[in-house]
């Protein structure tokens, strides 16, 4: 963290020993052709790129050359738990930083161009072999009138060829290009860096949900105007007051919407609620028996004393903080779990919604 992150490249071989991947690729195209992932085919033929996005059924894979191809699919750790547990190997990182696990199956040449990306990534290899190329060129003007942001140039300044195990943390802003050399599985380990212009847009709508002016601009007794196209200088000196004494917030509304914002699942994150869920006093027993685990899509996050779930804020009484703590932290509470009733209540809330599950992950 201290030397390389959002600073430089860095190559760790055999960053993960003996690695397995977390699906197959039938499993990885069979996740594509689902209505519930988020894909894309892309395809290339010199110059030439296409674009398809899924659901992409199985016999479209069937009509492709054995050639420069690829398929991605999105939050891969939704649907996957062995996906999922990759990020236990990057808890380093501020779950509010986690963006997606993105998997990636190619044939031989296959790969989305050179390209730049604004989030910081780790490229960890699967199956097969991919040749990767990276550039810290200032030039990131891209090809015009394509689905794909390609860069109009790239000259790559270091390659390697990275084998199943091997990975490359690249920092955002760094120019790259992954060709597979052989059919392989990537699995992207991805960083949200939100934009200013995205954070503050944001908070500009929480702000919305807040603010309630009381007055109304009025102007009694103003002369009649010689020019009626322009606007009057006392309804810019009302918009002025209007503005300075209602749009204020406080440091608690900065946590309370950054709590908020950085746990709002992804659009395409919906939630199970249990059919038929267990009663309060039996889910207590249960889940302190076997243990609690956060639902794959779920973001749970705190911030002092609040907590906040899936985009929602709440303050946990003092003595349920150590567990709701130690669950947004690892994401789960191993067997036996003790906890006040405090906490059980709120736990028990987040199970009938579908955001936690007993034991196993779901």
């Amino acid at each position: 963290m201290r030397r390389h992150w959002q600073r430089r490249p860095l190559l760790v071989r055999g960053a993960f020993a003996a690695f397995r991947d977390p699906l197959s690729p039938r499993e990885v195209l069979a996740l594509a052709a689902s209505r519930d992932a988020v894909s894309r085919l892309v395809r290339h033929r010199g110059s030439q790129w296409r674009v398809e996005h899924g659901p992409i059924p199985s016999s479209r894979f069937k009509q492709l050359p054995r050639r420069d191809w690829t398929v991605l699919v999105q939050d891969a750790n939704h649907f996957s738990s062995h996906a999922e547990r990759l990020l236990e190997s990057f808890d380093f990182i501020p779950h509010a930083r986690v963006d997606d696990v993105m998997v990636s199956y190619a044939v031989p040449g296959g790969g989305v161009g050179p390209h730049v990306d604004s989030y910081d990534v780790f490229l960890l290899q699967g199956r097969g072999r991919r040749r990767w190329q990276i550039s810290q060129q200032k030039d990131h003007s891209f090809v015009p009138g394509l689905d794909l942001r390609i860069l109009r140039r790239f000259e790559a300044d270091e390659e390697w060829v990275l084998e199943a195990g091997d990975m490359l943390y690249l920092p955002p802003g760094v120019a790259h290009n992954g060709i597979a050399e052989s059919e392989c599985l990537t699995w992207s380990i991805g960083f949200r860096a939100p934009a200013d212009r995205e954070i503050v847009a944001g908070f500009l709508g929480f702000l919305d949900e807040k603010l309630e002016p009381a007055g109304r601009y009025g102007d009694p007794g103003v002369a009649a105007t010689r020019h009626a196209g322009e606007v009057p200088t006392a309804m810019l000196a009302h918009i002025g007051r209007a503005l300075d004494s209602s749009v204020r917030w406080t440091r608690n509304d900065v946590r309370d919407f950054a709590g908020r914002y950085l746990s709002e699942p992804k659009q395409n994150a919906f939630f199970t609620p249990a059919p038929r869920p267990l009663a309060r006093a039996e889910f207590e027993r249960r889940a302190a028996n076997a243990g609690l685990v956060l639902d794959s899509r779920s973001r749970l996050l705190f911030s002092g004393t609040m907590f906040y779930m899936n985009g929602e804020a709440g303050p946990l009484p003092a003595r349920s903080g150590a567990q709701a703590r130690a669950l947004a932290d690892g994401r789960k509470l191993e067997a036996p779990v003790r906890a006040p009733r405090a906490f059980w209540d709120t736990a028990h809330a987040w199970y009938v919604q579908g955001f936690v599950h007993v034991g196993e992950k779901s």
